[in-house]
């Protein structure tokens, strides 16, 4: 007869296998589903890349947005929102184009809802629109914020296109900034020193591993200044009742409320899109018309960038201050930097 102990053992090993299968089986499972997902992934950028190759050439997608859909002449909405920089830049500016060459559009609504962004790409989008207020009368709508170089662009419109604010725009922060952090004291307590190898004492001159020199501040200074003229000048040459020393009076990097913008001459009207429509209509004499707004396909950047606007702000705090090395004049409003006011 056996004995329990030699009935045990040897069921035992069985057992012990079938686990260690199950384990393995587990293990190629996850290793399959991470290979899904890396396939999905990789996938998903080429087709982004694909379409964003495809419609290169292509203009944006037409949407009727009021008036009466089976009338010949358009208004067109160019809409300037978020902040100005690339790929959005690149966008509105083919949105410009394909308004200019529309003959049907007789009139523009530029609608600005922007805190501002880089300078050489607000003077892009203002060069564009200089060129197309030749060839289409326009008008100018301010939605939540149109601020520094959301300002900047309005003044692409011209002398003679009114500007609209709603009652709760803000507006102005009329000035120039360089971003920039200086964490030297942060690293020296951690032990981290910069020992960068330059050819010149200006090459390494945003680290921010270490304090500003004054001849640095004096370069950037110079920099700054020059784009915080022109800033100035665009203002004083678009806005009829301004001039440059007025408006210097007024360039101090305030935000101004809409009544605030009023009295200072910034703006023209308190009032909405609706309104703005209804005066631009008025000026071409049309009775009957078809008001369109352009958009564009979603692409994986847009998919990124919304993701990144849902994080927290501590992750962006640290990204913007490994970044700071990069030099960005930008006409923004709200960050905290070197600035010219």
């Amino acid at each position: 007869m056996r004995s329990s102990d030699e009935s045990t053992s040897r069921v035992k090993p069985p057992e012990m296998i079938v686990i260690e299968r199950r384990t393995g089986g587990r293990l190629l499972l996850r290793l399959l589903m991470f290979g899904l997902v890396i396939s999905v992934l990789f996938n998903l950028a080429q087709f982004a890349s694909y379409q964003d190759y495809v419609s290169a050439g292509d203009g944006p997608n037409e949407r009727f947005e009021s008036g009466d859909l089976a009338a010949a002449d358009k208004i067109a909405i160019v809409e300037i929102s978020g902040t100005i920089m690339p790929p959005f830049t690149e966008r509105i500016l083919k949105t410009i184009e394909h308004v200019s060459e529309d003959d049907a559009v007789k009139g523009v609504v530029l609608a600005i809802d922007s805190p501002g962004g880089l300078v050489a790409d607000s003077h892009q989008i203002y060069h564009r629109l200089q060129e197309l207020r030749q060839k289409k009368p326009m008008v100018v709508t301010m939605g939540r914020i149109a601020a520094s170089g959301g300002y900047y662009v309005a003044m692409g419109a011209g002398p003679d296109s009114p500007i609209f604010v709603e009652p709760t725009t803000w507006t102005g922060s009329i000035g120039v900034i360089v971003p920039r952090y200086d964490v030297s004291k942060l690293a020296e307590k951690i032990g981290v020193e910069s020992d960068s190898l330059q050819t010149g004492k200006f090459k390494d001159t945003l680290n921010p591993l270490r304090p500003m020199t004054e001849d640095e501040r004096a370069m950037w200074g110079a920099i700054i200044d020059d784009a915080f003229l022109r800033f100035k000048t665009v203002i004083a040459d678009n806005r009829s009742d301004l001039d440059l020393e007025q408006v210097g009076e007024l360039a101090t990097g305030q935000i101004y409320t809409a009544d605030q913008a009023l009295e200072a001459g910034l703006v023209d009207e308190i009032g909405y899109q609706e309104d703005a429509i209804a005066v631009l209509k008025e000026k071409l004499g049309l009775s009957e018309v078809r008001v369109v707004r352009y958009s564009y396909p979603a692409t994986l950047v847009d998919l990124l960038t919304a993701s990144a606007e849902a994080r927290s702000h501590g992750p962006e705090l640290l990204r913007d201050i490994l970044e700071s090395q990069v030099p960005r004049a930008m006409y923004f409003c709200g960050w905290p930097a070197l600035t010219r006011k």
